[in-house]
């Protein structure tokens, strides 16, 4: 489902790579996170119209080897690789510099680029990134769902349901239809084949806590749910230590989603954000 907005495709490293985009202005690039059957539309259906109206030009991808972007080869290191793929898809539509949004997998992303091309990001929103370090057990269930989910049997509506499960704290909010919609994309001939985390081991340039964060000037907002049962809650507080213009925003009751929980919030604090001088 595009929701009325026209997938378009550029070559990235001889590759396909899908986006959607509504708006005019700034540009805003908002990157998905990494559980089964993700894509762009599917993290930020709730966003990209409102976003958008706030005079931004709001670009979604789909990370290789997600929605309708195919696999390709990347570096061994999960978050340099889908940050050179966003980079190549910059150098594509023409963008020298952009604002982000990335949740989870894509909040990784986004810092990983910052850290190499700091010159190419703007502000930052880091909505339950990856790569930082956590006090609580970990791996946590969320995450082992996550990694596990092509294993055994392989994929089934009902271990899609669990992994959806745990990205909100509120049950209510996850559809049918949106598990329909995931399930359909995680178990295409290509995405089954090369699921995009198969394979990845621990790679020490994944622990971006480790990387000279402090060195980041952008203007940062992090965000997170209390009740994550993804990436817990005290991995915000590495990153609001080592980031030096960043602030953070805590929600109750929410989970590891909270642009699709609290989606009016969200965006309404997005937009803020982005329009401070």
């Amino acid at each position: 489902m595009t929701d009325g907005l026209e997938k378009r495709t550029v070559q990235v490293n001889g590759t396909p790579m899908a986006y959607v985009e509504q708006g005019e202005g700034e540009p805003l690039i908002a990157i998905h996170g990494g559980g089964p059957g993700a894509s762009g539309i599917s993290n930020y259906r709730r966003n990209i119209a409102p976003l958008a109206v706030g005079g931004r030009r709001v670009i979604v991808p789909d990370l290789p080897g997600y929605g309708d972007s195919p696999s390709q080869p990347t570096a061994d290191a999960i978050y340099e690789g889908f940050a050179d793929n966003i980079l190549g898809l910059m150098d594509a539509l023409g963008i020298e510099k952009a604002s982000f949004i990335g949740n989870s997998l894509g909040g990784g992303t986004t810092l990983s680029l910052a850290l190499r091309h700091p010159h190419r990001v703007n502000r930052m929103i880091l909505m339950g990134p990856g790569g930082g370090y956590s006090l609580s057990p970990h791996p946590t269930e969320g995450l082992l769902r996550m990694v596990h989910f092509y294993e055994g049997e392989g994929p089934t509506r009902e271990k899609l349901d669990k992994v959806l499960d745990l990205l909100v704290f509120d049950r209510s909010m996850i559809t049918p239809d949106l598990v329909e919609e995931r399930y359909k994309a995680c178990v295409r001939p290509d995405t089954m084949a090369n699921p995009p985390l198969r394979g990845r081991g621990a790679n020490p340039k994944d622990d971006l806590w480790r990387q000279p964060l402090n060195e980041l000037q952008h203007r940062t907002l992090i965000i997170w749910g209390r009740e994550d049962r993804v990436l817990s809650f005290d991995n915000a507080l590495v990153f609001l230590k080592s980031i030096p213009n960043a602030e953070l925003h805590v929600f109750p009751k929410t989970g590891h989603w909270v642009q699709w929980e609290r989606a009016d919030q969200f965006n309404d604090m997005v937009n803020d954000f982005l329009d401070r001088a």
